[in-house]
């Protein structure tokens, strides 16, 4: 059977990673991606499929989607975001304007083409979690202004679901990383910086604690999520290795790179209202059968020979930033 997919911020790191995924795990599926191309948005990250029968891009902000070109999709998959906290906290706009303003109008364009909906969301919404695990039911306490346009957002789903009888599930997944990742995430500018010979800056004392997920575990976890997930539901999706620090993150990675840690960690002053742990219950999707095969480590190996490998893709990035 041919499903339509809109998936939106297809050309992001964890988007580009689903079509992948989908296209490979689907040939009869019709993918549509609708990218706006901001700064982290990548065409290079789609390069092998670009030609894919099944695939077709359209250039266009999720806010215009009401001039849509195509028919209307069976599902629309949303990854389109503004994601990086520290962006938000030199200024919202962005964020409230696509997170928020560019959902509405996603729901809208759902309800009206009665269209199945999939938000993408982030453990973040839940805030700090200094003890236990936070699940499904948990308050929302966002801390910064990129986690409250997620948070908003998740409560929109929710609203349009009860007032207008939207099918929607709700993803909320811990910190991804993997290939294609933008290089101001704190995994890949690491990963770049020491091949660069550059010192690796951590937040504080790096004592903050964060759970890891692949992003190949994610976009499983998606798909398993999209085919037998309940409507009207939320699932937090994490990996089952224990929490890390960041200074122990990056103190493996400069390990594992034959590098001496002492030297390349470099400590800057903290983020303003940095929360110091995030954790999540994920029973609720185990129960259906999601399981990570592979530890972090292994993950963290895959994912620094995918940089090694790959300086065509994250040079140019860096490159670009640093003319700024």
């Amino acid at each position: 059977m041919s499903v339509k997919l809109l998936i939106t911020g297809g050309c992001g790191f964890i988007g580009s990673n689903f079509i992948r995924h989908i296209l490979k795990s689907y040939p009869t599926y019709k993918v549509y991606n609708l990218d706006k191309l901001t700064y982290s948005g990548n065409p290079d990250n789609l390069k092998d499929i670009e030609n894919n029968p099944n695939y077709i891009f359209i250039k266009m902000d999720i806010c215009d989607i009401q001039d849509f070109p195509l028919d209307p999709p069976d599902w629309i998959v949303n990854f389109a975001a503004e994601s990086h906290v520290d962006r938000s906290i030199r200024d919202s706009s962005p964020f409230i304007k696509s997170n928020y303003l560019g959902v509405q109008k996603l729901l809208d364009y759902a309800v009206q083409h009665d269209c199945k909906f999939f938000q993408i969301s982030t453990d973040e919404v839940y805030g700090e979690v200094l003890d236990g695990f936070a699940d499904e039911n948990s308050l929302l306490k966002p801390s910064s202004p990129y986690s409250a346009s997620k948070a908003g957002a998740d409560l929109l789903v929710q609203a349009y679901g009860r007032t207008y009888g939207l099918k929607y599930i709700i993803s909320r997944s811990t910190n991804n990383f993997g290939p294609y990742q933008y290089p101001e995430k704190l995994i890949p500018l690491a990963i770049t910086n020491l091949l660069e010979n550059k010192k690796v800056p951590i937040y504080g004392k790096g004592d903050q604690i964060r759970n890891w997920i692949f992003v190949e575990d994610n976009c499983k976890a998606i798909d398993l999520l999209l085919h037998e997930g309940k409507f009207g539901e939320i699932y937090n999706i994490g990996s089952l290795y224990d929490d890390v620090t960041n200074y122990e993150l990056i103190k493996f990675i400069i390990e594992n790179m034959a590098l001496d840690y002492e030297y390349f960690i470099e400590f800057v002053p903290d983020r303003p209202g940095h929360d110091r742990r995030y954790a999540v219950d994920c029973k609720k999707i185990t129960e259906l059968g999601f399981e990570i095969k592979d530890n972090l480590e292994t993950n963290l190996n895959k994912t620094i020979n995918w940089y090694i490998n790959n300086e065509w893709w994250w040079k140019k990035l860096k490159l670009r930033e640093d003319d700024k």
